[in-house]
């Protein structure tokens, strides 16, 4: 099955070029699309060198957030499986068969790589935010998970196409965890590896995303 590798970018000159080189290295097929949301530094330059028959660029007019910019590279999207990577390099893309494996022989729909137990080099903030979120999702969706907010999220395509979202910015990971659970899709975790990196190295998310987050996962609940 084809996968289509979803990167959301903004302002990862420094990294986007070695995150593109280890999921190009994964024997999968796939295809990989990069979604610059109207970076202010050369992160754009960086990759429209590297575009090619398995890569394409889609920049962004303005800066709109990680949400959207998954919002665009879904409509670009051919692969019957989608997957969502980061640019910053904290996750292995080595990682790719295991997520998609459970996808391709039918055991499940929606896989999540969870970083638990061990979310090595995550800072203690990090840490329970992610307790925090794990746990809402689990009480108001049973969802029966351990990490909610991991980047490697993936889907059979026809099921995130069906599913309609609103997200701009972080809140991607709650809404689309509420509106799979809502619709009775089980969600099957996978262990990935992860090194997190510091706001210094430039980690974009801050504490009031991680309460729109929360805040979305309780919203979600009650809208559609």
């Amino acid at each position: 099955m084809k996968v289509s590798v979803i990167i959301p970018v903004y302002n990862e000159q420094d990294t986007i070029a070695e995150a593109i080189s280890r999921v190009r290295a994964v024997p999968i097929d796939k295809e990989i699309i990069v979604v610059d949301d109207a970076s202010a530094d050369g992160t754009p330059e960086v990759v429209a060198p590297l575009v090619g028959p398995d890569l394409k660029l889609v920049r962004q007019p303005r800066n709109r957030g990680k949400g959207r910019a998954i919002r665009r590279g879904l409509e670009e999207a051919t692969g019957e499986i989608v997957l969502i990577q980061d640019a910053d390099l904290e996750y292995d893309p080595a990682d790719y068969p295991k997520l998609i494996a459970p996808i391709e022989s039918g055991q499940a729909d929606v896989v999540y790589g969870t970083r638990a137990p061990r979310f090595a080099g995550m800072r203690r903030p990090h840490r329970l935010f992610n307790w925090l979120a794990a746990r809402l999702a689990n009480l108001l969706y049973r969802a029966n998970i351990t990490d909610e907010a991991t980047c490697y999220k993936v889907f059979r395509a026809e099921i995130i196409r069906q599913i309609p979202l609103k997200c701009e910015r972080f809140e991607f990971c709650p809404e689309v965890t509420a509106k799979v659970r809502k619709r009775g899709i089980r969600i099957h975790e996978v262990p990935v590896s992860y090194q997190a990196r510091s706001i210094g190295a430039g980690k974009k998310i801050r504490w009031w995303d991680g309460v729109e987050a929360l805040w979305a996962l309780i919203k979600y609940r009650f809208v559609d």
